[in-house]
């Protein structure tokens, strides 16, 4: 009986090794997962996709942040020359880095000009307002090639340079159909629906870890998000919190952005409030004249972002529409503004929310910022 009782003892030590020879194992594989993918990245304040670190690789989980009940897309990111293993099959596996890709927006764009990759971008739809000296130079000696407009790429071009990606925006009408045909793969890059700054600031991270930048991603956006976070601070003990409303009349439309919106975030954050901050949109509104000037008549700013040729003026608006006259803002000289012709605003702003804060506590609250603060992008108008 004690000789069974000794085997028993015995046979169990020897299952228990062998488990946690096994756990022991399947952890340093995890580790090497991470380890092959040089530094881990934990988005903090973005909501539209979520990174997973395991041993079959690193899983990509990308949801719409304004709808988490909606359509999800999913992805195993497998470093570059290795064997994929086995993973679920709604896992779309990538090779990472990627070594080409193609833009669909400004916005993604604006990722890979921060992280200064534009030599992976080979593709982009409008080149409208492009500044940046590096993708122009790009797109004159033929590196880089224009693949149309949304609902009308090019397929011809797109199999030309066979991207190893294509960054998409899938919630747009964008007529991303007819690139299935093209067997390239495609990802949704949300950061446009985020509803925070640094929420869609941080997709320059998603865009380092697929190409494999991550250390350089979380140093950029780390600097981003201490200056945000500072300047956030220093406008948060403001006594008084002046009203600003945002758009222009388009034909009989008024268009801005709900209350839940990342730009109503930004005016929250510089010590302002949105006119509309009790709407619970977090995308565009549409409102009639009437109701924007019930609720922003005594609004002590207004912004206006456009693309004008030539110098906008308070007369230029008046002329636009002579009703414009009668906002506070207009009348008090109280109107925020920046001409895309002249301001890289949609392939920096996203990834310069920093800077973005800063011009806007310097219009609503100048005593904040030094006197001789040169804003970026916004400014009050002349």
């Amino acid at each position: 009986m004690k000789s069974w009782t000794k085997l028993s003892i015995w046979m169990l030590a020897l299952l228990l090794v062998g488990c946690q020879g096994k756990k022991h194992q399947k952890e340093s594989a995890k580790v090497e997962a991470v380890q092959a993918f040089v530094q881990e990245i934990k988005p903090k304040y973005a909501e539209g996709f979520r990174v997973t670190y395991t041993e079959e690789g690193c899983l990509l989980d990308i949801q719409d942040p304004q709808n988490k009940s909606g359509q999800s897309f999913h992805y195993v990111l497998i470093p570059r020359g290795t064997t994929p293993k086995q993973v679920s099959d709604k896992y779309i596996p990538i090779e990472v880095p990627v070594r080409s890709v193609i833009c669909m927006t400004s916005l993604q764009l604006s990722n890979f000009i921060k992280l200064e990759e534009t030599e992976r971008v080979v593709g982009i739809t409008s080149t409208r307002h492009l500044f940046n000296e590096e993708m122009n130079s790009r797109l004159k000696d033929g590196r880089t090639h224009k693949i149309g407009i949304e609902g009308n790429f090019d397929n011809e071009v797109i199999m030309a340079v066979n991207p190893d990606v294509i960054l998409i925006s899938p919630f747009k009408r964008g007529g991303y159909d007819a690139l299935k045909e093209v067997s390239i793969p495609l990802i949704p890059h949300l950061g446009y629906k985020e509803m925070t700054p640094l929420g869609q600031a941080e997709w320059m991270k998603f865009i380092g870890l697929l190409t494999g930048t991550e250390e350089k991603a979380n140093h950029r956006f780390a600097e981003i998000e201490k200056k945000y976070n500072e300047l956030k601070t220093r406008a948060s003990g403001v006594k008084e919190r002046p009203v600003v409303f945002s758009g222009e009349l388009r034909g009989s439309n008024w268009y801005a952005v709900g209350g839940k919106s990342f730009l109503a975030q930004l005016f929250k954050d510089a010590g302002a409030d949105y006119f509309l901050k009790d709407n619970e949109d977090s995308g565009g509104v549409t409102l009639d004249f009437e109701t924007v000037y019930q609720q922003a008549a005594e609004a002590k700013y207004w912004r206006i972002v456009n693309s004008y040729p030539g110098p906008f003026t308070y007369d230029v608006l008046k002329e636009d529409d002579e009703r414009y006259a009668d906002f506070r803002a207009f009348k008090e000289k109280g109107v925020v503004y920046c001409n895309m012709r002249e301001k890289p605003f949609y392939e920096s702003m996203p990834v310069e929310p920093e800077k973005i804060l800063s011009d806007l506590i310097k219009a609503f609250h100048p005593h904040l910022l030094p006197e001789d603060y040169q804003p970026a992008y916004y400014e009050l108008l002349k």
